[in-house]
């Protein structure tokens, strides 16, 4: 990796998981070492999965998080508060499922984003097109407009306390898989257009991909100079396959 930033592999387990599969996951992960990584169970194993990270360097992440605000009336929705209050350090918000299925819009990505910084969690706004867009030659179009909707609302200085990762929304569970080029350009033109804020912000800035990262392609993502580790889903959930991602990820800080 030719620039200065840290990988980081964030396993986002989604609406996946057992008691005993967690544990059995988070034994496999705690050999891990020199290399920043944070898992994403589903809401209800997040205490459990810190008592069993507890001595490891591994993160906590959030799959989710009520835009609404810290405490209320709000059945059924979790505040970035009580994340905190379990020990959470990362959050995810705007992935393409919760885009799709539950229609958020950019301006809900956003207020989810400051609930998350009000409380001290990074938080980890996803932006990326379908097929149809990319089709369409909208790529550019949509990912600023993703990641605007968060610049516009909470400042550019946010930026420096949170994490971006591109995913395009065709890349998902199908198995298809942006080429290291392909992914690479979206990288750079999201670093461009933060850098069009702020330059130091923007060479700071970790950018992920999250595309179906897999153990045979996560070496060659990683090799690109603006790709800077991975959200990674299905892989997250075989040992064997994350591992490989991590430490293709820890290969590439030295490589």
């Amino acid at each position: 990796m030719t620039n200065q930033r840290s990988p980081l592999v964030i396993g986002n387990w989604k609406m996946q998981g057992s008691l005993a599969l967690n544990a059995s996951l988070v034994h496999a992960l705690l050999a891990l070492k020199n290399v920043s990584v944070a898992i994403a169970p589903p809401l209800v194993y997040l205490a459990t999965t810190r008592q069993q990270l507890v001595g490891s360097a591994i993160k906590l992440a959030a799959q989710n998080v009520a835009a609404e605000g810290q405490q209320g009336a709000y059945t059924g929705e979790v505040s970035a508060r009580m994340l905190a209050d379990v020990g959470v350090h990362y959050g995810i918000v705007g992935h393409s499922e919760r885009r799709q299925y539950y229609g958020e819009t950019d301006a809900l990505v956003a207020k989810k984003f400051i609930r998350l910084q009000e409380q001290g969690i990074q938080p980890v706004v996803c932006v990326g097109e379908s097929l149809a867009e990319r089709e369409a030659g909208q790529v550019e179009q949509v990912v600023s407009r993703q990641l605007l909707a968060v610049i516009e609302q909470c400042g550019i200085q946010a930026l420096a306390n949170a994490v971006v990762a591109y995913e395009p929304v065709w890349a998902i569970g199908t198995g298809k898989t942006a080429t290291p080029e392909d992914a690479q350009a979206v990288h750079r033109f999201l670093r461009q257009l933060v850098g069009s804020y702020d330059k130091n912000i923007a060479e700071n800035l970790s950018i992920l991909y999250g595309g179906s990262v897999k153990a045979d392609n996560a070496a060659s993502l990683f090799a690109m100079p603006d790709i800077d580790g991975a959200l990674v889903g299905g892989a997250s959930l075989v040992a064997t396959d994350f591992l490989a991602i991590c430490h293709a990820a820890k290969a590439s800080l030295v490589g």
